[in-house]
């Protein structure tokens, strides 16, 4: 029974990952830019036959991305519901997880660079 319940768990947490998931993705709208781009990027990541190495960096550069993003929509939906009204430490902390979103974004595009200039020019 133990075994049972702990697989029934695991799928409800997957089930509630992939709600959150698609909650981020209708209500954000960063965040359906970057979808927008993985298609872009996917595409052409098909039409340059980029290498698994190469597949393998632009997938790890997109979920770190994304990921980032949606944990900063969560400090921001937090820091909004614990405190409504303007208060320069919640501004601190979404600045800072802004910044984590900045920083991987930078990331990931020398990596899309990195990929694709070569075979651009």
């Amino acid at each position: 029974m133990a075994e049972e319940s702990f697989f029934i768990n695991r799928v409800r947490s997957v089930g509630i990952a992939l709600k959150g998931a698609i909650l981020l993705v209708r209500t954000e709208g960063s965040i359906q830019i970057q979808a927008a781009l993985v298609v872009i990027m996917t595409i052409a990541g098909f039409y340059f036959e980029i290498s698994t190495t190469e597949w393998i960096m632009q997938v790890f550069a997109i979920g770190l991305v994304m990921g980032i993003e949606g944990v900063n929509t969560a400090v921001e939906k937090l820091s909004d519901f614990i405190q409504p009204e303007h208060d320069p430490r919640i501004g601190f902390i979404k600045d800072v997880s802004a910044g984590a979103v900045m920083i991987v974004s930078i990331a990931a595009s020398v990596i899309g660079l990195l990929i694709y200039l070569p075979k651009i020019f």
